[in-house]
């Protein structure tokens, strides 16, 4: 591979950009410019990334970050043009064409009827990891940022009981926005992510400790406050069980303060039987149960740190703490 010259990568992208309204020529100078700066010493005899199923020009990272450099403010400007292009590099198929699909995708208003499907359609047929989270991330970013409430439906979508396939999904593109220090509304994004943490099989522990050490990262007292009602009040006996597995992953305050509701029921006390009776019932909730969550939602946006306290406190034992 030659050194990267960063004024002629400048120049290259730059007359690259001159092809947006023209998808065949833009594709063709693409694949010129990317094969100009493969890697020879990467390739390998299939060229497909690790971990892929995709093929690859084994571009490095600051060529691909010119190119999206150079294709924002037209991305921005002319949306219709945008997907377009965006249809013809996924297409094409290769790691790096996705992955500037997906870039586009990031940069066309929410408002645009199409950009949904397209990353419905998208991300059930990605295999790969890192186009998975360009799509998941860098394709949400406009909607996450302009349209709080639509992402936050998608979210919904995506973790929606009954899908628990997509709940990987939901968990990752719900990270931006946990990290995003100018987010300052996280009510809603616990009320959404708590039934998930009480029921994820575990298959998702490597998502459900990146979401809540992210969430404890953006507020440790709601995120600790949740955490302690869902161990407290889950029916689901494997809540526990997946909770004290990734619980080492936690930082240390938060696993001080779950440390005692993490031991109260060891595995070997667990009933498997009731569980597998609550699914069969699962869509008739009690008013009951259900005026119980509304109550606990409105201790999370309300109670100061002295509150929170007095509530940690309380919480009671684990049931192999009864005297027979």
């Amino acid at each position: 591979m030659p050194a990267i010259d960063l004024a002629r990568l400048r120049k290259q992208a730059n007359r690259l950009a001159d092809f947006f309204f023209l998808p065949d020529e833009f594709m063709k100078h693409l694949r010129e410019m990317l094969e100009f700066y493969v890697n020879h010493t990467l390739r390998t005899k299939e060229n497909v990334a690790p971990g892929s199923n995709l093929k690859t020009y084994r571009t490095p990272p600051a060529v691909l970050t010119q190119i999206e450099n150079e294709l924002r403010a037209a991305a921005e400007a002319n949306p219709v043009f945008a997907l377009e292009l965006a249809d013809i590099l996924w297409d094409d198929g290769a790691l790096e064409t996705r992955l500037l699909a997906a870039f586009l995708l990031g940069h066309i208003p929410p408002q645009e009827e199409r950009l949904l499907p397209r990353l419905t359609a998208w991300t059930q047929q990605i295999r790969d990891p890192h186009v998975r989270s360009a799509l998941l991330s860098t394709s949400l970013t406009r909607m996450r940022k302009e349209t709080p409430n639509q992402f936050l439906a998608l979210v919904r979508e995506y973790l929606h009981p009954k899908r628990s396939r997509s709940w990987s999904n939901g968990i990752q593109a719900l990270l931006p926005m946990i990290a995003d220090t100018s987010y300052a509304n996280l009510p809603p994004i616990l009320d959404i992510v708590e039934p998930v943490i009480e029921d994820a099989p575990s298959i998702l522990q490597n998502d459900l400790t990146e979401l809540i050490v992210a969430l404890y990262r953006a507020s440790a007292h709601e995120t600790t406050f949740m955490l302690k009602q869902v161990l407290t009040h889950s029916q689901n006996p494997m809540t526990v069980v997946t909770l004290r597995r990734i619980s080492t992953s936690f930082p240390p305050p938060l696993q001080a303060e779950l440390r005692e509701l993490l031991r109260a029921q060891p595995i070997s006390g667990l009933k498997l039987e009731e569980p597998l009776m609550e699914e069969k019932t699962e869509d008739f909730i009690p008013d009951e149960v259900t005026n119980e969550k509304d109550t606990v939602k409105a201790v999370r946006k309300t109670a100061a740190t002295k509150k929170s306290k007095e509530n940690t406190k309380s919480i009671p034992k684990g049931p192999n703490q009864t005297t027979y």
